[in-house]
């Protein structure tokens, strides 16, 4: 039976809607007294003074709850993940677009000074070394994975003597109300302090946005502008998770003008619950078993039973390892979006494969696909990127005719001393690409298999989709380069080229053709847990080429909310009761 996953047809863009609310000062409350006496000048200074010190509360509340922040980061060892594109102007376009573009991916330890240790693979042996410089330095035109890692702390000594706080507004960011400040070092503070603008939520007073850059601490140290964004992620605990950087006009020191677009992702908060641990909390009750014929008694595994039993148990123990380190999503609403789509193809085709096949989702960026055992695996990038179901149904076909053919997962992940080995060299020890001839066989049975399938008619814009990774391949090498899995190109070619054959001619100018999204677009990720859910918002009329976007990094407006929020019931009036003595 076929079934109708939920639609991923359109360009999905995240958008904010603010709401700005001028007038009074902060804090500003009534007078104490209505003695008609008072002049209007004496009603204003006790105005202006109760504002004032209302005014510095929240500051001294909201330096102590920063400084509790720090504390507690010093505790938590998240996945910081960045994405950088060096772009250039494009004449045509009249914007600018990627020329190259780099990649970072490590864990953050805060628990003495700031560190990072990043992911390593035999093919950026560059990024494996730990970078000893400070945190907050670029050279040239060179980026460190350290210097966005530090856009998550706003001041690691953050307090009043340094800076200076203006109020601006108060404004919405979702449904979070916050104190909007203009903050800036005081005059003769030390270099490397935070200039920009802050925005603080009215009710506990944590930071959960700041927007600007660090001032010069030394020279020829550059500090880039970056927009850092916090999530309520448990009651009370406001954690970093987006973080957007831009430069356009910098200039380095050997004359270079740096201009680029960068998005770091943070998640993996609470690692130590997604380990497989069920069998200690889970309790179980078997119902009487009636006596069973001798016939029917347990018998040993068949040598076909034992070797599909061992090929399991191998799957089982990378599915759990990658689970447990942070780069593979639990289970959940997307894994079935996914598995919704294999099942429309496998029923036209008449498949019956056992054990059955499931999907799940890399946490990561760089666009790849591939097989453990009979499980498959997608990136979060490539979702994001798909522009439709129908070239969604063709990378999982593809993965599909892998399990079909028979391309099995090495065995000798069965022996769980395989997966002893550091975090960081997880690309190292975890290869999960086929070569070339399983790869040619698995695009020629994937065709076939799509032949067979509800999307046969439907595959223009995966062709399309295709013909845009050959276009942009050459300066996104980071993006559609793989660390686990299969690329989409083998060699100079793309995956299943046969389909591009049939598309439509790729035109980077025409609005009305989206080969591919933005990165972001389609999936949300909860950084406490690693919950994914699909975005769900209304498609967005592109009305420039420069709009679409293709593989291209954005800006980040998440919708803010608080843990446990309801909607707040109207107060009943209080009762009328007769005036006490002031007591004066």
């Amino acid at each position: 039976m076929l079934r109708s996953p939920l639609a991923l047809l359109t360009l999905s863009l995240v958008c904010c809607v603010v709401f700005v609310f001028c007038g009074t000062a902060l804090g500003q409350t009534s007078p104490a007294t209505t003695d008609p006496q008072l002049s209007t000048r004496d009603v204003a200074a006790e105005q202006a003074s109760a504002a004032a010190n209302s005014f510095d509360q929240m500051i001294d509340r909201t330096i102590e709850r920063e400084h509790f922040f720090m504390a507690q980061m010093k505790q938590l060892h998240p996945l910081v993940e960045t994405y950088i594109q060096n772009l250039k102007e494009d004449k045509d376009l009249g914007a600018p677009v990627p020329v190259s573009d780099v990649y970072f991916l490590g864990r953050l330890d805060m628990s003495d000074g700031a560190d990072d240790h990043t992911f390593s693979s035999p093919t950026t042996a560059g990024l494996g070394k730990r970078m000893l410089s400070k945190l907050k330095d670029v050279y040239s035109v060179k980026f460190l994975p350290l210097g966005f890692a530090q856009m998550v702390i706003l001041d690691t000594d953050f307090r009043r003597q340094n800076y200076d706080f203006t109020f601006v507004r108060r404004e919405f960011l979702g449904e979070v109300r916050c104190v909007v400040l203009d903050v800036g070092p005081k005059k003769g503070a030390p270099g490397g302090r935070f200039l920009g603008r802050i925005w603080i939520e009215d009710q506990d007073y944590n930071i959960v946005r700041f927007n600007g850059t660090y001032t010069q601490a030394r020279r020829n140290a550059y500090y880039l502008h970056f927009d850092s964004w916090r999530q309520n992620l448990r009651p009370g605990t406001w954690l970093p998770s987006l973080i957007y950087s831009e430069e356009s006009d910098m200039k380095s020191r050997l004359g270079q003008t740096l201009h680029y677009k960068a998005q770091t992702r943070l998640w993996g908060y609470n690692l130590k619950d997604l380990r497989r641990n069920s069998e200690f909390t889970e309790i179980t009750v078997d119902a009487p078993q009636s006596v069973q014929d001798q016939s029917q008694k347990a018998q040993d595994a068949s040598p076909i039973e034992a070797q599909r039993a061992w090929e399991r148990q191998a799957e089982i123990n990378v599915l759990d390892r990658l689970q447990q380190i942070g780069l593979l999503a639990p289970e959940g609403e997307i894994d079935k979006v996914l598995a919704t789509v294999v099942n429309n193809v496998m029923v036209t085709n008449n498949l019956d494969i056992q054990p059955e096949i499931k999907c799940r989702v890399l946490m990561t960026t760089p666009l790849e696909s591939f097989t453990i055992g009979h499980t498959i695996v997608m990136s979060r990038g490539m979702i994001d990127v798909l522009p439709d179901e129908a070239a969604l149904a063709m990378i999982l076909t593809h993965e599909l005719a892998h399990i079909v053919l028979g391309h099995h997962l090495d065995t000798k992940m069965a022996f769980n001393d395989r997966m002893f080995f550091p975090d960081d060299r997880t690309f190292e020890r975890m290869d999960f690409a086929r070569d070339r001839a399983e790869e040619e066989a698995a695009d020629k049975k994937a065709i076939e298999l799509l032949d067979n399938s509800p999307y046969k008619d439907k595959l223009g814009n995966a062709g399309l989709f295709l013909k845009a990774v050959q276009a942009r391949a050459p300066q996104l090498k980071n993006l559609i380069r793989a660390h686990l899995g299969d690329s989409l190109l083998n060699g100079n070619a793309t995956r299943m080229s046969s389909l591009m054959t049939a598309s439509a001619q790729f035109d980077p100018k025409k609005t009305d053709q989206v080969a591919a999204l933005p990165l972001g677009g389609r999936v949300k990720v909860d950084p406490w847990n690693d919950q994914l859910e699909l975005i769900k918002t209304k498609p967005v009329p592109i009305s420039t080429a420069a709009e679409k976007m293709p593989f291209e990094v954005t800006p980040f407006f998440p919708f803010l909310t608080r843990l446990g929020t309801t909607p707040e019931k109207t107060a009943p009036a209080p009762e009328k009761t007769a005036a006490a003595p002031s007591g004066r």
